[in-house]
């Protein structure tokens, strides 16, 4: 994209972070979330940004925005009061899902509440086959039967998800336009729209989790787009999705579920280009904000992929304790790991920290806004690792008194220790969780984490990512220019793109290529409305996927094939392809056996160009430090006095010692005492094992 002035902005469980872009000129801002009208937040450090720059709202070009509020109210369940419309018969496929068990042995597993209680759940009697022929017309007044019933409920939001709808929708788009008529103002969503996939449970699901929280994100976006319009803004909103790219905000409203991840989709997309800048193939990504911490692998410079994300998992890190939502999604791991992270001391006398978290109200102890329980950031500044005058960017000044006091009562009293030990107590506990999540995610992708190298933004990410590389191996280490905003810089670096998702079943053997064209042309027209707005004159990139697999299987292997017109013929070549793939993945083929088609994806995006790559800076000593502090330095296991130098301060070459700390605007880098720091060409920050 070739705009003149760009902003990015990225609401946090703690602060949102704005990144305002000339061209000539970067400025960040840090401003506190206000969860009761996100918004305002927004507008306020958007307005800081305008003052500072001297420019008016009417000149901003482009307004990227991603948030974690739909994943947020998901979790905490904020959402809107969701019933469900179904196939008579299948009342009960949320609680059936797929009838596995994450932990088979455990009798008093806990599941997920679900978003729309059974009370909620309703059917009609209507039935669709696997290929898309009416086997059972939709009964409509059935359909009309159940306005007075959820209009006697006081739901918000109604979820349709008709059985084998993904092979024809028009039973769920008719009863819509039923319940639309009768019920002004409830937001309606159906499956066909918006997971037109196979597998019930898990297009249920999403389609569920779409509806609980598309009147939340649709309010908050129309205030939005008010706010801004009221300060002179013109310029195209556009959305951050949870798969890497940028959509409408028409869309955006209309299926807010894709936006799940969308905060942490512009850390990885940042990533990639750090990545490819400083050419690492392969690259482990860090992102710490104030309330979650988000690990993913970059290979071959790009993010990895996934096709179903799991929200509200009950145990952290098992597969299938959540509920799947079946999106597009940038793969990551995510836990409860921020600097407003709670610290505590559980029935068995251990340190354990959140996964809850203090947030942006009250905060933690040290922001002086009424919190008193002991977080993250509270013994960060026992252990002397932030200056208390001037945090956030100048926002605030750091309650040290404050946080001793929480520390020692949360952690220190009950286990007998002091505010010193009990700081570098919660501080090693939470590095371990972020360290298992990263050891756990490598281990499930097959690679050794040891030989990555690690990026680390958001605002506490580099206060703790040299703690978090000693313990897992990794030698090198990146901390990017702006990487207290991270993720909303990563905003800047992504394509406008949209992905279209089909089920079609074709066996390879007799491979109807005209069946598969049709489908490939409907879902490219539809990707296109989508992105035409957005990529005016820019080139577009088209990318199709097959997820196939033998008959009998029951998972698929995406598959790559060409974007031109499939001919009767390729079904071999499909063959081959799929082959090769599943090879790469089990050792093995299975001879003579059927290959079948079941989901199909394309990707239309913008082309956005690779990074130059980072130029060569001649090596330079660092002038004398802004200050010096004491800091609990871990290797030590005691305070020794630091130097602080000011990032800013630091030109191209600057090659600094550890320990040492170096602060910014936004954010506080620890390098302990097996590291040295320097500044690359590029102005990041890489910070090199000694040893």
């Amino acid at each position: 994209m070739s705009s003149r002035v760009r902003v990015a902005v990225d609401i946090g469980g703690t602060f949102t972070d704005l990144v305002l872009d000339t061209g000539t000129d970067v400025r960040t801002r840090k401003v506190l979330t206000t969860p009761r009208a996100p918004e305002q937040a927004v507008v306020n450090g958007l307005d800081i940004l305008l003052q500072e720059a001297g420019l008016e709202a009417s000149a901003v070009d482009l307004f990227v925005h991603g948030t974690t509020l739909a994943t947020n109210a998901i979790i905490e369940r904020k959402g809107a009061k969701t019933a469900l419309v179904t196939t008579e018969g299948f009342r009960d496929v949320l609680d059936i899902a797929d009838e596995g068990r994450f932990d088979q042995y455990d009798i008093f597993i806990e599941k997920p509440k679900h978003l729309v209680p059974r009370a909620l759940r309703f059917t009609v009697p209507e039935r669709v086959s696997a290929a898309g022929e009416v086997l059972l017309a939709l009964d409509e007044d059935a359909v009309a039967a159940l306005v007075p019933k959820l209009r006697e409920s006081g739901v918000q939001s109604v979820a349709i998800a008709f059985i084998h709808a993904y092979a024809a929708g028009e039973h769920e788009r008719r009863a819509r336009e039923i319940l639309e008529a009768a019920l002004p103002g409830v937001a309606i969503a159906i499956s066909s729209e918006v997971c037109p996939e196979i597998r019930e449970y898990e297009r249920t699901s999403t389609t569920v989790a779409n509806a609980y929280v598309q009147p939340l994100m649709d309010g908050y976006l129309g205030r939005l787009e008010e706010a801004l319009k009221a300060r002179g803004m013109t310029a195209p909103l556009y959305l951050m999705t949870s798969g890497g790219g940028l959509t409408t905000v028409g869309t955006a409203r209309r299926f807010p579920i894709r936006l799940v991840e969308s905060g942490p989709a512009g850390g990885a997309m940042l990533a990639s280009q750090i990545a490819a800048e400083l050419g690492e193939d392969r690259l482990l990504s860090f992102d710490m904000g104030g309330t979650t911490a988000k690990i993913c692998l970059i290979q071959d410079r790009k993010p990895q992929t996934a096709r179903t994300f799991e929200v509200d998992r009950q145990a952290r890190f098992m597969k299938g304790s959540g509920f799947p939502v079946r999106i597009p999604v940038i793969e990551m791991v995510e836990i409860g790991a921020g600097g407003g992270s709670i610290g505590r001391v559980d029935a068995l006398g251990r340190i354990t920290v959140g996964p809850d978290s203090a947030g942006s109200e009250p905060g933690p102890a040290c922001y002086g806004r009424g919190g008193e329980d002991a977080a993250v950031t509270d013994a960060d500044v026992v252990l002397g690792r932030l200056t208390p005058e001037g945090f956030a960017g100048g926002q605030m000044t750091l309650d040290v008194a404050a946080s001793r006091a929480a520390v020692g009562r949360s952690v220190g009293e009950p286990l007998g220790m002091d505010e010193t030990t009990a700081a570098f107590g919660i501080s090693e506990i939470i590095d371990e969780n972020m360290a298992n999540a990263a050891r756990v995610h490598a281990v499930e992708s097959g690679v050794n984490v040891a030989d990555y190298a690690m990026v680390a933004f958001g605002g506490a990410a580099p206060l703790h990512a040299a703690r978090l590389a000693e313990k897992l191996g990794i030698r090198r280490l990146v901390v990017p220019c702006n990487a207290g905003v991270g993720s909303a810089v990563g905003f800047l670096a992504s394509p406008v793109g949209y992905e279209v998702v089909r089920s079609l079943h074709l066996t390879l053997g007799s491979f109807d290529a005209a069946r598969a064209n049709a489908l490939l042309d409907e879902m490219h027209a539809e990707a296109l409305e989508v992105v035409r707005e957005g990529a005016r004159d820019a080139r577009l990139e088209q990318k199709r996927l097959i997820y196939m697999r033998y008959v009998g299987q029951g998972h698929e292997v995406a598959v790559a094939i060409p974007a031109r017109e499939l001919e009767p013929a390729d079904g071999a070549t499909l063959r081959a392809a799929f082959e090769e793939a599943y090879r790469a993945l089990f050792g093995r083929v299975i001879p003579d056996a059927e290959v079948e088609t079941l989901t199909w994806a394309l990707t239309l995006a913008t082309s956005v160009p690779a990074p130059a790559a980072a130029p060569e800076a001649a090596r330079r000593e660092a002038g004398a430090p802004r200050l010096r502090r004491e800091v609990f330095e871990p290797g030590a296991r005691a305070f020794v006095e630091l130097p602080v130098f000011a990032r800013e301060a630091m030109p191209p070459g600057t090659a600094v010692a550890g320990p040492c700390l170096i602060e910014e605007q936004t954010t506080t880098t620890f390098v302990t005492a097996s590291f040295d720091a320097r500044i690359d060409g590029a102005g990041h920050l890489v910070l090199e094992r000694k040893d």
